[in-house]
């Protein structure tokens, strides 16, 4: 039996890290949202790591921050530890990490949800989805409530027919001993969707009580305030240290001699795991020439005795993962008080979307998470703000947002994902991106906060300040340009004192900041600024004056990226009539459906000679139009 339960402008199915994205970006648009989750007491819960950021990861939480999300504001919040990485490399590669109170954040975070005022939240499972004529109308749950909706977005995570594997233990189930996705799974691909089988890990969690922390590293917070969010004015100061130790050849001994007890090498697991994240046994297996690995004991809150061992994912069974423990220094008498496990799920091969993360088959049905076969809450977050944006702003019939790789992060990832798919669960690394030193952590609001206002997810008077700390970085750089430093005995002696070569003439203050050795600080001490300037404005200036050449060539890059990108491909094209494209060109191309020629170029299969045949293919059909006018 079925009942009509409610209409909305957007139904969310799931409430992870892109379910509440997705559910408060639609929401915070004016769509008329409803969140259906299996257990409203998992929300924004962190089934593995209890930590936000790191390398790219960091940049994309700042990147939902200026969009207007809520990741940054809530790990701001909520977060036990903040550290700064890469510091001292250049700020290409420079991002944020915190550890997070992973019971306050997740509370914090439904707090957040409940208070938003067109968003609904309920507890239920979504079994199948109401598709007529190729659209999405909206979900039917397991206790028959039909909810109608002009777009329904899935962020369902790891629990689409999620299984557990612990040793020689195996049972249906999503992360943390939850309910599992079964019928909405089957669902997904009777209407046509092609699915894989992905693969992650956690690793045991153990008593801090029963750690000797004399033998290992403190691993201490910055001393210095750190926040994600743009908008944070309150720091926490009282940081709880992590600690560091490390596997030896006893561990890796003891792994070897269990490894036909391993899930992952008899066969039991069939799922593909993370790269980027390997188990203990696989380290142990695939890089057995290194003495040791490094394991960080961090802890899951202020309220908890728990501690996440990360560094060592594993499925081994419990007996053994007991004893590994109790090899690493300063674990010799722990008490494990969580086994680790692996778990299997499904995902959508995410060739199947459009860049809108809108699906191909079904129209106003879009995805987001680890459904698109990524890993990582900040990718899920991402994509969730990204899906549900797109989803509101749909519902509500205006234009909707693609991020170019240019842009965003944000913007490499869903590229990544909608043009190459992934054979792996995908994971953000500074490497995927090649305008990496114009996505950096420092300078998100200044890409995509104008974005952010436009759309309507960036309040009046964030953007107003937002213009003003624009316009304090260019009357700072104008400044620096404008004076002339003369080589004066107090200018040479600072030179000198740096390691610098002295003056020979007069020079510009913002060629001399352009020296390696000479920092933002140098330059005030010489000719100091009228009042004073807000730390983040004197960032800006330094990176934008020292890596002035660089980031010209990488704006050039974009510029030709641009003219690829306006070439449109015609959505109803036919690649099979275009003569010379490869087979393989072909395929592809019929499966990405790609929306330019910059797109198309992307595609792995697809070779240049290939987009030239294309090129011309498109010209003579504009050729052959203007002609038949």
């Amino acid at each position: 039996m079925t009942y009509e339960a409610g209409s909305y402008d957007v139904i969310v199915v799931g409430a992870g890290h892109a379910g509440v994205e997705a559910g408060l970006a639609s929401a915070r648009l004016g769509a008329k949202t409803l969140m259906i989750t299996i257990n409203l007491d998992m929300v924004a819960f962190m089934p593995c790591n209890p930590s936000v950021g790191g390398p790219a990861k960091g940049i994309v939480v700042r990147e939902i921050d200026a969009l207007g999300g809520e990741m940054g504001k809530n790990i701001d919040k909520t977060h036990i530890q903040m550290r700064m990485l890469n510091t001292g490399k250049g700020p290409a590669v420079r991002a944020l990490r915190a550890q997070a109170d992973k019971f306050t954040y997740q509370h914090e975070m439904k707090k957040t949800l409940e208070n938003e005022p067109n968003l609904r939240m309920i507890q239920g499972m979504v079994e199948r989805l109401i598709v007529e004529d190729g659209e999405c109308k909206g979900v039917i749950t397991q206790t028959g409530a039909v909810y109608s909706s002009k777009t329904v977005v899935i962020t369902t995570g790891t629990f689409l027919r999620g299984e557990i594997i612990l040793g020689e233990l195996k049972y249906s189930s999503g992360p943390n001993n939850q309910q599992p996705s079964i019928k909405l799974s089957e669902h997904l691909q009777e209407l046509g969707f092609d699915l894989v089988r992905f693969k992650t890990g956690t690793p045991p969690r153990v008593n801090s009580h029963s750690i000797d922390y004399s033998k290992t590293e403190i691993q201490p917070g910055d001393d210095v305030p750190r926040a994600f969010s743009f908008e944070t004015t309150k720091f926490i100061t009282d940081q709880l240290p992590c600690w560091l130790t490390y596997t030896n050849e006893e561990t890796h001994t003891l792994i070897d001699n269990n490894l036909h007890r391993s899930p992952m090498y008899s066969g039991m697991i069939k799922g593909t795991g993370p790269r980027y994240c390997p188990s203990i046994e696989d380290k142990v297996v695939r890089f057995n020439d290194k003495p040791r690995h490094q394991i960080f004991l961090e802890p899951e809150g202020r309220n908890t005795q728990e501690v996440y061992v990360q560094g060592l994912s594993t499925s081994l069974p419990e007996d053994v993962q007991q004893k590994i423990l109790r090899t690493i220094p300063g674990l010799e008498n722990v008490q494990m008080m969580r086994a680790g496990y692996a778990i299997e799920y499904d995902a959508i091969v995410p060739t199947q979307l459009w860049p809108t993360l809108e699906t191909k088959k079904v129209k106003n049905l879009f995805t987001a998470g680890q459904i698109n076969g990524t890993s990582g809450y900040e990718e899920a977050a991402g994509q969730g703000l990204m899906a549900g944006m797109n989803a509101g702003l749909k519902s509500l019939e205006k234009e909707e947002v693609i991020l170019s790789r240019s842009d965003a992060y944000i913007g490499v990832l869903i590229d990544d994902l909608v043009t190459k798919g992934t054979n792996e669960p995908y994971r953000l690394l500074t490497s995927r991106a090649e305008y990496r030193l114009l996505l950096r952590h420092d300078n998100a609001d200044l890409r995509l906060t104008e974005l952010g206002h436009k759309v309507g997810l960036i309040r009046d008077e964030r953007y107003e300040k937002f213009l003003l700390k624009k316009q304090a970085i260019e009357e700072e750089k104008n400044r620096l340009q404008g004076i002339i430093i003369k080589p004066t005995s107090e200018v040479q002696e600072l030179i000198k004192s740096q390691g610098g070569s002295e003056l020979k003439d007069g020079i510009r203050a913002s060629d001399l900041l352009k020296r390696p050795e000479m920092t933002y600080e140098h330059i005030q001490r010489l000719v100091p600024a009228e009042g004073t300037l807000d730390p983040d404005v004197t960032e800006q200036v330094e990176i934008q004056i020292k890596y002035e050449g660089y980031i010209e060539k990488s704006l050039q890059q974009v510029e030709r990226l641009k003219k690829m990108e306006n070439k449109k491909i015609p959505e109803n094209i036919d690649y099979d009539a275009i003569n010379g494209l490869a087979s393989e060109a072909k395929q592809k191309l019929k499966e990405v459906r790609p929306l330019s020629i910059a797109q198309a170029s992307r595609i792995s299969g697809v070779n240049p000679a290939d987009i030239s045949i294309l090129l011309v293919y498109l010209e003579q059909g504009r050729i052959a139009r203007v002609s038949a006018e």
